[in-house]
């Protein structure tokens, strides 16, 4: 029997309203979004919104959700096999009918408790942390949650209070476990004036464990005088493991977004035929909006998921090489 081919699996976890599904909406685009899986966790849900209230319990404790078939599904999809996954309803705040998920060539697994527990950090290739500046999220879960979930502002705002215990015991920790973290945050005045959302800087911390991509071309050309738009310092030490921070301005310009690019790019040669026309997009209402760093953060994210494939696959012979594995992106 012809084992189906094992997909790329990228893990996403952040809090609530932290950009997890406009990050992942990029990098699915890389890979094709015919070609691509999204799955989220927070569908696990034990609980609809009411009898959560009536419990007092919140979305993001692990009683509140069904851990135990997350690994079991997740586990499913990183060996190619399809999954009836359970249903939530966020505008209603209601269980809904379970799905059939069939994994593609990506599968990307995002929410709340996606590195709760070690059996699900084990499932992926590379797992990402959003962190943004907690104050960007409060504004963004405002917008969203009243625009798109029935909550007043003042509702968003209890709950936020409410749910922050759960935050720090069950969401913040799971940084420990990831391979990157990205944190965007805010330009001088950002709160205090009206600055656009589509020059946040952001700060992505890259594990060890990774690839390092060779930086140097765009980085020596990137002084001038003046403070450079992207600054990396290497052998940093976060929570007891070394990392490099890369730093990129909000307000880089295009032609130094664009120097990155194309290195990132080269040292990818047997992905570029899935270079895609564009990334960064995001949505501001019912406005389609475009980011520079986070179209840069989408394709660093890419490159060490397609690398450590490639890298896993080069370590087995034509004749060795197990069926579940092999992937030719």
């Amino acid at each position: 029997m012809i084992q189906p081919v094992r997909p790329l699996m990228l893990g996403v976890v952040g809090d609530s309203a932290a950009g997890k599904t406009t990050l992942t909406r990029g990098i699915a685009r890389i890979i094709g979004p015919e070609e691509s899986t999204t799955v989220c966790l927070d569908d696990y849900h034990r609980y609809d919104r009411q009898e959560r209230r009536q419990q007092g319990i919140s979305a993001l404790h692990p009683d509140a959700n069904y851990v135990d078939i997350m690994e079991q599904q997740v586990n499913l999809l990183r060996l190619g096999q399809p999954i009836l996954k359970p249903v939530y309803d966020h505008s209603q705040g209601a269980l809904g009918r379970p799905e059939y998920v069939q994994p593609h060539r990506l599968v990307v697994v995002e929410g709340l408790l996606s590195l709760l527990t070690p059996a699900l950090q084990k499932c992926y290739d590379i797992t990402v942390y959003l962190e943004p500046d907690e104050r960007l999220r409060r504004r963004w879960k405002i917008q969203r949650d009243t625009a798109t979930r029935g909550y007043t502002e003042q509702e968003v705002v209890d709950a936020l209070a409410r749910r922050m215990p759960d935050s720090e015991r069950y969401i913040w920790p799971q940084r420990k476990a990831a391979d990157i973290i990205v944190r965007f945050w805010p330009p001088y005045g950002y709160f205090e004036r009206s600055v656009d959302n589509a020059q946040l800087n952001v700060r992505i911390f890259q594990r060890h464990n990774l690839p390092r991509p060779d930086l140097r071309p765009v980085l020596e050309q990137a002084g001038n005088g003046h403070r450079p738009a992207l600054r990396l310092k290497k052998d940093v030490w976060l929570d007891g493991q070394p990392v490099d921070i890369l730093d990129i301005d909000g307000d880089i310009a295009p032609e130094k977004a664009a120097e990155l690019e194309t290195i990132l790019w080269e040292q990818m040669p047997f992905a570029r035929h899935l270079q895609p026309q564009e990334l960064g997009g995001f949505r501001e209402g019912s406005r389609a909006r475009h980011s520079l760093p986070l179209a840069l953060t989408q394709l660093l994210i890419a490159y060490h998921l397609l690398t450590v494939r490639r890298q896993e696959d080069a370590r087995w012979t034509p004749l060795h090489r197990p069926p579940s594995a092999a992937f030719d992106p």
